[in-house]
C-alpha cells in the first residue's frame, strides 16, 4: 500500500482539497489537520481529492497534513446504543461533556459504544452449531424493554468452534470462533457497517399492520402501515416536531431513533428533558429505553448533518434485523438538503432548482427506500420494519419547493400541516383536504379483521362529507349559512362536529392524548350514523333548529376527553339515537339509517 498521508492544498468552508494520496478512495475517513479532523472523501480528481469534514474548520492551513484511513464512515453497532444521545458522527455527547465539558470542542475522539462495561451475555446455540450472516447466537438485556440479540456479521458464515458461558463480557471480548475450511475467525457483541450501504435482507414484504399513533387524524383518515414512509411538511409553528414527538412517544413500534438534523438546540434540549421523563404506557418505563437521538443540531458543522441522517438509517437496519418495528424520525429533511446543497456549492457543482444540486431526488429515493417491512438474514427465522417519517421545513410554507415536491414522489403518506389551522389553535394541524395516504386501502384489512367491518365505509364517507362541506363552505362565506337550504346546514353542522370531536386532539394530558382504534371507530360511527339520521329527519321537513339545539349534538364534540373512554362514547350514541328517534316520533314520520349512507361511499 502507498504511503497513506497527504496535505491540504486547499480550503472552502466545510470542504477540503487535498493531495498526496494516490490510492484514496471515494468515501473514505480521513483526518486532517493538526488536530485530525474527520472528514470523508466525496471527489476524486486526476492529482487531488475533495473531503468534507464533519468539524469546524477554521483555523486551518494548507500544507497540514490529511492521514487516510482506508476504511468507509462506518457505524459501530452493538449493545450500548440504547438510551444514548449521539452527534452526527455517532460521537457519545455525554461522554464528550465528562471528557471536554458542556461544548463539543473539535478533534475530540470517543468510541461510540462503552469498552469498559459489561454486558451479560446469554447464548442461544451450542458448540458445533452451523451459523450464517444474521443467525442469533445470544442475547443481552440492553434495557429493560430491548433485549439485544447479538448476530453474525454478514459475509461471515461456518461451524461454531467455540462459545462463551452465560456471563458478564465488554464488547471487546471475543465470544464465539468460527470454523470455516480450516480459518478461524472471532466474533464480538459488536459490529461496524459502513452507512451509505444498505444493510442485506432474505426478502422484502409488503407493508399491511398499521403503526398506530393514537391520533385520530392520522390512524383514521392518513394512516401509515408499519415499514413504510411518510413526510410531514409544514411551515414554521405548524407542529411538526411536536406531531413527531407524539409519535415517538405513543406509536406502537418496539424502537424509536430520533434524529435532530439542523434543528433548534432548545427542541433538542426539550426532547432531552422529556424523554427520561415520559413513561412508556405498555411497559410502564421511561420512552428513552427504547430510543436513540441523534442530535446534530443547527449550530454544529453543516456537513455532519448529511452524515447524521445515514448514520440514523443504519443503526435503524440493524434492530430491524434483529427482528424489531423500529420508527425513524428525521427532523428535518430540509436541513438536511441544505448541508447536500452547501457541499455540492463548494464542490462547484451545477446547482439546478433553487441551488440545490441535481442527484437531490435520488438522495431523498436512497434514503426513503431503506425503509420497509423485511425477513432478515438468519434463524430463527422473523421479520422486522422500518417506518420512516422525515419532517419538511418547506420556506414560506410553500409546497412547490424542491425538498417537498421531491419527497412525495417517494413516500406514501403526506400529513401536510396547515399554517391557519395552526393560528386557529386546531391541533394536530393537519389539512385533510391536501394529505393523503396511499396505505389507506392496505390497513382497512387489519381495521376490518382488528376492529369493524363497517370501518372502511365510515372513514370514506367522513372524508366524503369533509369534501363536500369545503364546498359548500364557500358558498356560505357569500351568501351567509342562513341562505342555505336546511341539508347543507346540516353538513356543515356534522363537519364542525368532525372537525372539534374528531380530528381536533390534545397532545398534552388527560383521556383524549392517546386514543384506541376501538374508540376511534365508534366516535366516527356515531357521527357519521347521527348525519344520517339527522339528513332523513330533514328530508321530511323537520327543522335543522329542532336537531340543533339537542344537547347531544354539542357533547359529540366533547364526548372525546371523557375519562370513560370506550364506554361514555357508546353511552352517547344511544343517546343521540333515541332523541332523533323521539323527533321522528313527533312528527310523525320514520327513519333509519340507509344502506351506505346519505353522502356516498366513493
Amino acid at each position: 500500500m502507498s504511503d497513506r498521508r497527504g496535505y491540504i492544498a486547499r480550503i472552502s468552508g466545510p470542504v477540503v482539497i487535498g493531495k498526496g494520496i494516490s490510492d484514496v478512495k471515494l468515501g473514505e475517513v480521513v483526518y486532517v489537520g493538526q488536530e485530525g479532523l474527520l472528514g470523508e472523501v466525496v471527489r476524486i480528481g486526476p492529482d487531488y481529492f475533495a473531503a468534507q469534514v464533519y468539524e469546524d474548520t477554521s483555523g486551518l492551513r494548507p500544507k497540514e497534513p490529511i492521514i487516510g484511513t482506508g476504511k468507509l464512515l462506518v457505524a459501530e453497532l452493538g449493545p450500548g446504543l440504547m438510551a444514548s444521545v449521539f452527534d452526527g458522527v455517532q460521537r457519545p455527547l455525554e461522554d464528550i461533556r465528562e471528557l471536554v465539558g458542556p461544548f463539543v470542542k473539535r478533534g475530540v475522539k470517543v468510541n461510540p459504544l462503552p469498552r469498559n462495561k459489561k454486558w451479560h451475555f446469554t447464548p442461544r446455540v451450542s458448540k458445533g452449531t452451523r451459523v450464517e450472516a444474521g443467525d442469533i447466537i445470544g442475547v443481552v438485556q440492553e434495557t429493560p424493554l430491548v433485549e439485544h440479540r447479538i448476530m453474525i456479521p454478514p459475509g461471515m458464515k461456518g461451524r461454531i468452534k467455540e462459545i462463551v458461558p452465560e456471563g458478564d463480557y465488554t464488547i471487546e471480548d471475543p465470544i464465539a470462533t468460527i470454523e470455516l475450511d480450516g480459518r478461524e475467525a472471532a466474533v464480538y457483541m459488536r459490529q461496524e457497517w459502513p452507512v451509505r450501504q444498505a444493510r442485506p435482507y432474505k426478502e422484502r414484504l409488503s407493508s399491511e399492520v398499521p403503526l398506530l399513533i393514537g391520533q385520530r387524524v392520522i390512524d383514521t383518515f392518513f394512516p401509515i402501515a408499519k415499514g413504510g414512509a411518510g413526510a410531514i411538511p409544514g411551515g414554521f409553528g405548524t407542529g411538526k416536531t411536536v406531531t413527531l414527538h407524539k409519535v415517538a412517544m405513543h406509536s406502537d413500534s418496539q424502537i424509536v431513533i430520533y434524529i435532530g438534523c439542523g434543528e433548534r438546540g432548545n427542541e433538542i434540549a426539550e426532547m432531552l428533558m422529556e424523554f427520561p421523563e415520559l413513561i412508556d404506557p405498555k411497559s410502564g418505563r421511561p420512552i428513552i429505553d427504547r430510543s436513540i437521538v441523534i442530535a446534530n443540531t443547527s449550530n454544529m458543522p453543516v456537513s455532519a448533518r448529511e452524515a447524521s441522517i445515514y448514520m440514523g438509517i443504519t443503526i435503524a437496519e440493524y434492530y430491524r434485523d434483529q427482528g424489531y418495528d423500529v420508527t425513524l424520525i428525521a427532523d428535518s429533511t430540509s436541513r438536511w438538503a441544505e448541508a447536500l446543497r452547501e457541499i455540492a456549492g463548494r464542490l462547484g457543482e451545477l446547482p439546478v432548482e433553487r441551488g440545490y444540486p441535481a442527484y437531490l431526488p435520488d438522495k431523498i429515493a436512497e434514503f426513503y427506500e431503506r425503509g420497509g417491512r423485511v425477513k432478515p438474514l438468519g434463524t430463527p427465522e422473523r421479520t422486522g420494519s422500518v417506518t420512516v417519517l422525515g419532517a419538511v421545513s418547506p420556506p414560506g410554507g410553500d409546497y412547490n419547493e424542491p425538498v417537498t415536491i421531491h419527497t412525495l414522489r417517494f413516500v406514501g403518506v403526506m400529513w401536510a400541516l396547515d399554517t391557519d389551522l395552526a393560528y386557529r389553535r386546531h391541533f394536530p394541524a393537519i389539512n385533510w383536504l391536501r394529505s393523503f395516504s396511499q396505505y389507506a386501502d392496505i390497513v382497512e384489512r387489519w381495521w376490518v379483521k382488528n376492529v369493524s367491518p363497517e370501518f372502511p365505509q365510515y372513514r370514506r364517507r367522513a372524508l366524503r362529507l369533509m369534501t363536500v362541506a369545503s364546498e359548500i363552505e364557500a358558498i356560505a362565506s357569500v351568501v351567509g349559512e342562513g341562505a342555505l337550504p336546511d341539508d347543507q346546514r346540516l353538513i356543515l353542522l356534522t363537519s364542525e362536529i368532525i372537525k372539534e370531536g374528531f380530528l381536533r386532539q390534545t397532545a398534552l394530558t388527560g383521556e383524549d392524548v392517546f386514543c384506541k382504534p376501538e374508540k376511534q371507530y365508534w366516535m366516527l360511527k356515531m357521527m357519521i350514523d347521527f348525519f344520517d339520521k339527522a339528513y332523513e329527519l330533514v328530508k321530511k321537513r323537520v327543522s335543522i333548529e329542532e336537531i340543533t339545539k339537542l344537547p347531544e349534538v354539542y357533547e359529540m364534540m366533547r364526548v372525546k376527553e371523557d375519562e370513560r373512554g370506550l364506554e361514555a362514547v357508546k353511552e352517547l350514541y344511544n343517546r343521540i339515537m333515541q332523541k332523533l328517534d323521539e323527533i321522528a316520533e313527533r312528527h310523525g314520520v320514520q327513519v333509519s339509517i340507509p344502506v351506505g349512507g346519505v353522502v356516498g361511499s366513493a
